[in-house]
């Protein structure tokens, strides 16, 4: 929660009538940190436990840390993430030199204790108050010769007077203790502004490599009920078309010419709805792999491709669809603007990293800031978090550097 949040949350509670829930809740809260920091307050009466008792706490540091973010989710709602790395678990010196574990000891040891002081006090201002307030009604319960009440006579009013103002200022004091706790534990036991971004781009990270995924799952549902339903149809219609097109023989010549024109369309159809099937996820990169697609890549390209493939490891079949396709539109965009006479492609696994190598001996020129392909590429490559490069002099030749992770 922001610092304005709590601000905000501050200025409501303090807004509220003595009588409210929301009174008895930060009481139950501030109520509830005071015999965690006991031990500490132990230590500072007794010198002899100082030592015992900070060692304990720097031990326990990370249950003391739980219990706290516990205590303000149940009693409070507030929920403290924990900063990136403070669950991890390693040698006692790691632990130590991070600030992470800096920041929650010195909240344990020192803004912890001083928080359950001040709650103890505004604990004390309830109670005191409550006896306060009562004490007329108790005085005049008493018998007259009692000499107490005598004692009392001249003070009960004063005093209960001063016990409904120790209630009526209890909520209010209460409320600004519960703001004061939960904004420390934030500051201290939750993430700081940096800690909070990583977590965010780690969040944003995680979000992407998913949407990738899904995406990538759509386009294969998409690729496989068109190969099964419409692909398959009209296939189915185009043998019929063939076949009444080699037996029919007694029709005329216009009913002919419209069944040779039908048949026709439906063989182009066909063909542009098995390129369409192949764009979208080709059969031959989930069954043989990246390998066996770029190969039909190459054989199919309009000029010499000399491919050179040689994958040390697994690659993630998103990694491999991001592949295959950014070497299919590299070598269409050198087919449509190079003028290239070859193109080389080199596929390679290296420290976890896939590494595509496009070059071609065409006019060069291409930049990728002019709105062209190689847009499209690098947000291509950007989406699964890999890097782009090109390389293309006036006269060539142009060279493109696609490094992709193995593994999302």
């Amino acid at each position: 929660m922001p610092s304005t949040t709590l601000r905000r949350a501050l200025v409501r509670s303090l807004r509220r009538p003595p009588w409210s829930a929301a009174a008895w809740r930060d009481t139950r809260l501030i109520a509830a940190g005071i015999p965690l920091a006991a031990p500490v307050w132990l230590a500072v009466t007794e010198p002899t436990l100082l030592f015992p008792v900070t060692a304990l706490v720097v031990v326990l540091a990370r249950p003391l840390t739980a219990a706290q973010r516990g205590r303000l989710r149940a009693l409070a709602g507030v929920d403290v993430p924990p900063p990136p790395g403070a669950t991890r678990r390693g040698r006692p010196l790691t632990y130590l030199s991070t600030g992470v574990n800096w920041r929650q000891i010195g909240y344990h040891l020192l803004v912890g204790p001083l928080l359950a002081l001040a709650s103890l006090c505004v604990v004390w201002c309830w109670g005191a108050g409550l006896v306060l307030a009562t004490l007329y009604g108790w005085v005049w319960m008493m018998p007259v010769d009692t000499p107490l009440r005598w004692e009392l006579a001249g003070t009960d009013v004063a005093l209960t007077a001063a016990g409904v103002l120790l209630l009526a200022a209890s909520p209010w004091l209460a409320a600004l203790a519960a703001w004061l706790e939960t904004g420390a534990a934030q500051k201290l036991l939750g993430p700081n502004r940096a800690e909070a971004l990583e977590r965010r781009v780690e969040e944003i990270a995680e979000s992407r490599a998913g949407l990738v995924d899904a995406v990538d799952a759509e386009r294969r549902r998409i690729e496989r009920d068109l190969h099964d339903g419409a692909q398959q149809r009209l296939t189915s219609l185009a043998m019929n078309l063939g076949l009444a097109r080699r037996t029919l023989k007694d029709v005329p010549p216009d009913a002919m010419a419209v069944i040779v024109a039908a048949h026709e369309e439906a063989q182009a159809a066909i063909d542009e709805l098995r390129d369409l099937v192949r764009g979208l996820h080709p059969a031959v990169l989930e069954d043989r792999g990246l390998d066996a697609a770029l190969s039909g890549i190459a054989a199919r390209a309009p000029l010499p491709v000399r491919l050179d493939v040689e994958l040390a490891e697994r690659i993630a079949p998103t990694v491999e669809a991001v592949a295959y396709f950014t070497v299919s539109e590299a070598l269409t965009n050198v087919a449509k603007h190079a003028r290239a006479t070859s193109v080389d492609v080199s596929v390679r696994t290296v420290g976890g990293r896939l590494r595509l190598v496009v070059s071609d001996d065409g006019v060069g020129g291409a930049d990728p800031t002019r709105g062209s392909g190689l847009t499209g590429l690098r947000q291509r490559a950007a989406s699964v978090d890999g890097t782009l490069s090109v390389l293309s002099p006036l006269g060539g030749p142009t060279t493109l550097t696609v490094e992709l992770p193995c593994a999302l």
